[in-house]
């Protein structure tokens, strides 16, 4: 059997090995529609990157449907799109019947959507004779196939689909069709960590403030320090709002780590246009410069969703959501360390800031808990071990994470030894994590981060700042970047503030500076 396929990175051409799955199946009559709405809907889902089964050329009325049928079972979903003549092609029929069987047994995991192409749910249901005449001329020759064919006609017809006719554009059927398999399949969601524990309240602020029915255009910039949970927030936020998107939106992760060249920054570009515009932008841009003018055009004229996760300059906003107006509705999401860089001047919406908070100590426990015993709470012999860890580490989600998962069926010994440790030195997971932001840091930004961690934290801010008046410091302006950048904070009382990983990391650094 000759068949066309084609998926997300994949070769329309490529061939398919014995395992091969997909992610819709065609179903449907090729004199009546093959070089026209099903050509056009298949390639539709191909650029959206979705995995599509259509075969090239009729089954042969004697095909084993064990055989010419594999395809069916490997898919998840099925579009039957019924024309004129749907109902005079046996191959139709019997690939219409094995569908329904999979979808039966399925529970659930796989469906079907109808397309009434010129016809009307009506005639497919039987209940006219455009089919009902076609199905007694195959009684003559296939009468104990028949009454199976008629059952599944009326069960298909019967579900809710698109119908295409004079009055409708088939181009806005095709793409409407390739945003609800986008939304079944949920091809654009992020995959979460299984331990997600106190964030309903943040996700509810979050998504009210985006609302998604509100035209104006929005940037909302979520802000804290290192290992604090904004990447995951965003994960979240996007897989609730993307269904409102279809396939115009997109995730760009670790922008940091991958801008350091115009290079990293032109895959950063290629990736939103092929998620956002199709496989049809990417081929006629060359270079970041090029980049950035098409995605100002796509963006100009598609309602989006964006997601940029650790941001470090402003300019990299710019490369990637361009600084043309973007089209009403649109969501742009930052995450960042450093709130200056929220501060888009070109922005032609509304900008808003969101900090990411401090995880309570009850939630803060709980989550160590799921990774170090996949419960909710610490076993009777490490209560205290589980409650001291969890202050050390300061309700920080990142350093919960790596340290609960490391000491996961460990003997009480090994936690322990690690709880010594603790006290003492900074796990190199985290600190690498950390370091980031001190890497980022000029020399007075450091010595103001390292004097604060080793004497002035919970000091006031006036005695410190005349320490560093006298060593020609500018304290206020860099005491404003620390603040800006999330690594210290003035508390209300005046004093001076910084987060219990971030303390051992600037102790750690002198004391490897000292030895």
């Amino acid at each position: 059997m000759a068949y066309s396929e084609a998926g997300s990175g994949s070769d329309a051409a490529q061939i398919s090995g014995p395992g091969r799955r997909y992610e819709v199946f065609l179903n449907f009559r090729g004199p009546d529609t093959r070089h026209g709405f099903t050509d056009f809907l298949y390639h539709g889902l191909v650029n959206a990157g979705v995995c599509t089964f259509m075969d090239d050329k009729e089954f042969r009325i004697g095909k084993a449907v064990s055989g010419g049928l594999l395809p069916i079972n490997r898919s998840r979903f099925y579009i039957a799109i019924f024309s004129l003549t749907y109902a005079s092609s046996i191959r139709c029929l019997r690939e219409l019947v094995y569908i329904v069987d999979n979808v039966s047994m399925s529970k659930g995991t796989k469906s079907i959507i109808p397309i009434f192409f010129y016809v009307k749910p009506d005639d497919v249901k039987l209940e006219t004779r455009l089919y009902e005449d076609a199905l007694l001329e195959h009684k003559k020759q296939f009468p104990d196939e028949v009454e199976r064919w008629r059952a599944a006609l009326a069960a298909v017809g019967s579900i809710k689909g698109w119908e295409v006719n004079e009055n409708r554009s088939q181009a806005w059927v095709v793409e409407s069709i390739v945003v609800e398999v986008l939304v079944k399949l949920e091809t654009r969601k992020k995959v979460l960590t299984k331990h997600l524990v106190g964030l309903d309240d943040q996700i509810k602020e979050l998504t009210e403030i985006l609302d998604v029915d509100h035209p104006v255009v929005q940037l909302i910039g979520i802000y804290g320090m290192g290992g604090i949970g904004k990447t995951t927030v965003a994960k979240v936020v996007f897989n609730i709002l993307s269904s409102h998107f279809g396939k115009t939106c997109c995730f760009l992760e670790n922008i940091r780590e991958n801008s350091f060249t115009k290079e990293g920054i032109f895959q950063l570009q290629k990736k939103l246009l092929s998620d956002i515009g199709g496989g049809k932008h990417v081929k006629i841009v060359d270079h970041y410069e090029q980049g950035m003018m098409m995605i100002e055009r796509v963006l100009n004229t598609k309602k989006v969703l964006v997601v940029l996760d650790d941001v470090a300059e402003e300019q990299h906003i710019e490369y990637l959501i361009g600084r043309r107006p973007l089209a009403p509705g649109s969501r742009i999401i930052i995450t960042t360390r450093d709130q200056t860089i929220i501060q888009v001047k070109w922005f032609n919406g509304d900008i808003r800031r969101y900090e990411i908070p401090k995880m309570d100590d009850a939630v803060a426990l709980q989550l160590f808990c799921r990774h170090a015993f996949d419960r909710d709470f610490p076993l009777n012999d490490y209560r205290k071990h589980s409650s001291e860890i969890v202050s050390i580490m300061g309700q920080l989600p990142l350093a919960i994470e790596v340290i609960g998962s490391s000491l996961k069926g460990q003997c009480k010994e090994i936690w322990e030894e690690n709880l010594i440790y603790l006290r003492n030195v900074l796990n190199r997971e985290v600190r690498k994590k950390l370091q980031i932001s001190y890497d980022g840091l000029d020399k007075f930004e450091k010595q103001i981060f390292l004097d604060i961690a080793c004497f002035f934290f919970n000091e006031k801010k006036t005695d410190a700042i005349y320490v560093w008046d006298d060593c020609l410091l500018d304290p206020l302006i860099r005491i404003n970047i620390l603040t800006q950048k999330c690594l210290i904070k003035v508390l209300d009382n005046g004093k001076l503030w910084m987060h219990n990983q971030l303390i051992a990391l600037g102790r750690q650094i002198v004391s490897v500076k000292t030895v």
